[in-house]
């Protein structure tokens, strides 16, 4: 291949107010798939920089590559997907413990705890248990603030529902999907689930940009509220999907159930709520905001909406205090790994997947 490979970046799972959910069973469909590599080992062994590599690698060949990041820290990647081959790398640890579904069929385990310093490791079981726990911790309490966070947003989301006229923006948004050139597929529609952005110590982030910039039909919503954003890609999805449309749908981590993103790839169209990502404004959900209705309950959004931005920030300090309890984890593995035994399996797995 003479060109670059397109880079995707993804969240295939999320901190939410009902804990880390997982949409890892999505990376790659294992029926499809001709290998899968699922790495093992602790923190800081090296599973995040191996995949790294080795992504970056098949980009400089030649090939389209999605990096799937992590959402306790978007520098680390989670899984590295090369759809053009159906190979994946995919870490199987906590909290997203994946384990052969097709052994020797599909995936393998590879495991980097094999190249670890047992007894030194050892010496530092206490430390190492506190520290995983304080971790722990942590989370636990990032999860009970964002479902605090949630219950507010359910009240703000509650007057967007009085104020909005969903029969009205039916029959705006219905004409826009006919001037699509859409057709009977005549096959079942596959599903794909991702998130379209994350809370990390970061923020609430989101890539969308890579990887909806491929797409040549691009079509923006604008809405503050999830429901009805959600709403609105949810009736166009039911409609492709009846036609037998594959989709790539992307979830909001706040309500993973409802919808941030879709992508119709065999009609090569994206319809996203996401900000600053391009493509036409296809409809302005406040034009469709009954004002007297949303008035009237102006004093009370303003109230939720302060308690939800400052549960929120304590949300994503505990992040960014969790962020450090891991690094201070990944300090007593590090100097025990040998890691120019994990480049030498870094080399012979890049050729084997070259040569598949």
């Amino acid at each position: 291949m003479s060109k670059k490979g397109h880079i995707y970046r993804l969240f295939p799972g999320g901190n939410t107010p009902s804990g880390f959910y997982s949409y890892y069973h999505h990376v790659i469909d294992l029926k499809k798939a001709n290998h899968v590599y699922i790495i093992k080992g602790g923190p800081g062994v090296g599973k995040s920089q191996l995949m790294k590599t080795i992504g970056n690698r098949l980009v400089e060949e030649g090939y389209d590559t999605e990096f799937h990041h992590c959402s306790a820290d978007p520098d680390s990647i989670d899984a590295v997907v090369f759809p053009q081959l159906k190979i994946a790398m995919i870490d199987g640890t906590s909290p997203h413990v994946i384990d052969p579904k097709f052994p020797g069929a599909v995936d393998e385990i590879i495991n980097l705890g094999d190249f670890w310093n047992e007894a030194a490791m050892k010496e530092n079981k206490a430390a190492v248990i506190k520290a995983m726990e304080d971790y722990s911790k942590i989370y636990k309490r990032v999860y009970k603030y964002l479902a605090a966070a949630k219950l507010v947003h359910d009240d703000i989301e509650w007057i967007y529902n009085e104020a909005v006229d969903y029969n009205a923006i039916k029959k705006k948004f219905a004409p826009l999907i006919g001037l699509l050139d859409i057709k009977d597929m005549d096959k079942e529609s596959y599903q794909r689930h991702l998130f379209g952005s994350a809370y990390t110590h970061k923020g609430h982030i989101h890539y969308g940009e890579t990887y909806l910039s491929p797409i040549k039909h691009k079509f923006h919503i604008n809405s503050e509220s999830i429901h009805i954003g959600s709403y609105i890609l949810e009736y166009a999805k039911k409609y492709l999907v009846e036609k037998g449309y594959d989709m790539i749908n992307y979830h909001h981590p706040l309500e993973p159930e409802r919808l941030e993103t879709i992508v119709a790839p065999e009609l090569d169209v994206s319809i996203t709520t996401l900000p600053d990502v391009g493509g036409k404004t296809v409809l302005d959900s406040k034009k469709y905001l009954d004002s007297k209705v949303f008035n009237k309950y102006n004093d009370l959004m303003k109230e939720s909406e302060e308690y939800y931005n400052k549960l929120m920030a304590i949300v994503f300090k505990d992040l960014k205090r969790a962020k450090g309890d891991h690094d201070i984890i990944e300090t007593y593995y590090i100097p025990n790994i040998n890691f120019s035994k994990v480049d030498k399996l870094r080399d012979s797995l890049i050729e084997k997947i070259l040569n598949k």
